[in-house]
């Protein structure tokens, strides 16, 4: 998922100029923020239900929203992270 982020950004820049001079740099942040939400939000809807079935609660009706509003909040602080590392000094 994350390399198709990078190639859509990479072939819309060969077409359009919306991301401008360091589209390069958007791309990597896409590409890596992706993989990073991807990898995150998997981890944690198989492991929370495992967590929440320990502290005694039911995982089958509590994981879902756990899970949709863990990996909802912690993808934008990934996501914003990650684009705080890559454009630091150009875009930020």
């Amino acid at each position: 998922m994350g390399g198709i982020g990078f190639l859509r950004i990479a072939v819309w820049s060969m077409f359009s100029t919306v991301y401008g001079p360091h589209w390069l740099l958007v791309a990597w942040t896409v590409g890596l923020a992706l993989v990073g939400i991807v990898l995150w939000g998997s981890l944690m809807g198989s492991m929370l239900p495992l967590v929440l079935k320990r502290l005694g609660f039911d995982p089958a009706t509590s994981s879902a929203p756990f899970v949709a509003t863990l990996v909802d909040v912690t993808g934008l602080i990934i996501y914003f992270s990650v684009a705080f590392f890559i454009m630091r000094g150009t875009l930020l």
